[in-house]
């Protein structure tokens, strides 16, 4: 099929690989243009037959619990992004020489001649902030826009639905970078790249491989982390279009080509005229809700994407003051005889935490989880000077308790034992008694939630919960 727009389907066989919240959308899209769409899923539950049963009504085919065996006549495969490359599927479809696409690609495939230039953001840690960011600052400069592909508004429905925008900030994974070849943003940033999701793609290197495609053909600016070396590797191996330009952000004083902190104030020296000795003020480190070190940076990264799309440095002021970060992320719940109880249940592997960690000076550190392979030594030894005490919970707390044994002999820490619902009320009674006027009750559990909850939502909710409780007892 090409790398160009496919503009008739009537008739392509296509292959939807997983039902989900990106297969159903996919396969109504490609049916409605006439393809013969049949779905793969590899469950047979009862949610997978419903589902089944409402594609069917419409004429889809659908094979539920066979997700390895490649439809006879297939010419296309578009796959849920979280289908793993080594799936037999895909080595069948390979050796049959087939593309296999993901829904970003679908989606920018299926773009209009006049389409809205994407702005996008990737990262192991901070992209939905960042892309909200984006997104308030656009607005803020009248632009029509939205927050779309891993968040929110689905890229497939921002494309084809009657909504005119000027331009898009997308968010996207590794998984759906890794299906998405011929994807070429207006501009894009990599904010961070630590240890992730390594059991699907296989290997450090391969993970920031895939992150590095979003890349791949900016017309305007490649933003990186200075701070993160690997996201400038990334922008040095991209191949771009000609004029493309690299843009830094950091927490200190920038350097031309630029944005960064001077003074407490955002500067951008990257697109102003003459950066070799002017830099234009953006906002205050103040506008920035919360102004905890790694949002500051998030803040730097959207301001770097909006001015590369052209926006007036009082929209990048307005859009911040405007911002209000989702549920969950550093979110500060109440003080309670002095001490702050702050939820960043969102922190769910260790490159979060240490962020979240190094926004306070003195933390009673609420931990644990599903480590899902995860190591705690680097965290800790980073960590330890900040560290009051620690309060223990999940199937995975053990490692925490033995990176701390090691790297911070005196923290006092608490080991609780149990995964049930009352643990969380139980850990913020703990911290609560180690905590001093001052300090700062911080959950930030490096760890995965569903050893003991549903998602991150309901671990934090159980904290504010938990938290409540105690300022009615106060």
């Amino acid at each position: 099929m090409g790398s160009g727009t496919v503009t008739d389907w009537q008739g392509k066989n296509v292959t939807v690989a997983g039902l989900g919240v990106s297969g159903i959308p996919a396969a109504k899209v490609l049916h409605a243009r006439g393809a013969n769409v049949t779905v793969v899923n590899d469950g047979d539950d009862a949610r997978a037959r419903a589902q089944a049963e409402e594609l069917e009504a419409l004429g889809i085919t659908v094979r539920l619990g066979d997700g390895a065996t490649l439809p006879e006549g297939t010419e296309l495969i578009v796959t849920a992004p979280g289908w793993k490359p080594d799936k037999p599927l895909f080595a069948a479809a390979r050796e049959a020489g087939l593309e296999i696409w993901g829904d970003v690609e679908l989606a920018w495939r299926l773009r209009g001649p006049d389409a809205a230039p994407w702005l996008a953001v990737t990262g192991t840690n901070g992209k939905t902030t960042t892309v909200q960011m984006l997104a308030s600052i656009l607005k803020a400069a009248g632009l029509r826009t939205a927050a779309v592909g891993n968040i929110g508004v689905s890229l497939l429905d921002a494309v084809l639905g009657d909504e005119p925008y000027d331009v898009l900030a997308v968010e996207l994974s590794s998984y759906q970078l890794h299906w998405a070849p011929s994807l070429r943003a207006h501009s894009a940033v990599v904010l961070n790249i630590a240890p992730d999701h390594l059991d699907w793609h296989g290997s450090m290197e391969a993970y920031a491989a895939d992150k590095g495609r979003i890349y791949e053909g900016n017309r305007v600016a490649c933003v990186y982390n200075v701070a993160d070396k690997a996201t400038e590797d990334l922008v040095r191996e991209a191949d771009v279009e000609e004029g493309c330009r690299a843009i830094g952000f950091t927490l200190g004083s920038p350097a031309p080509s630029q944005l960064g902190v001077v003074d407490g104030i955002l500067v951008d020296r990257a697109f102003v005229e003459n950066r070799q000795k002017n830099a234009q003020e953006l906002a205050e480190v103040a506008d920035v809700n919360p102004p905890a070190p790694h949002n500051i940076a998030n803040a730097l990264a959207a301001a770097a994407l909006a001015r590369a799309y052209g926006v007036p440095p009082a929209a990048v002021r307005d859009g911040l003051r405007a911002f209000t970060p989702d549920a969950h992320r550093i979110a500060h719940v109440a003080d309670v005889d002095g001490v702050a109880y702050v939820d960043d249940s969102k922190a769910t592997n260790t490159h979060a935490a240490e962020a979240s960690l190094a926004a306070y000076d003195s933390i009673v550190w609420i931990a644990g989880g599903l480590a899902k392979g995860a190591v705690f030594e680097e965290l800790v030894a980073k960590s330890a000077k900040r560290l009051r005490a620690a309060v223990l919970i999940g199937a995975d707390r053990g490692l925490i308790r033995e990176a701390l044994a090691r790297h911070a002999p005196e923290v006092p820490v608490v080991d609780l034992d149990r995964t049930d619902t009352g643990a969380m009320l139980a850990a913020v009674q703990e911290a609560r008694r180690l905590a001093v006027a001052g300090d700062t009750v911080l959950l930030a559990p490096a760890c995965a939630s569903m050893d003991m909850f549903a998602n991150y939502n309901q671990r934090g909710d159980a904290f504010a919960e938990a938290v409540r409780e105690l300022g009615a007892g106060a």
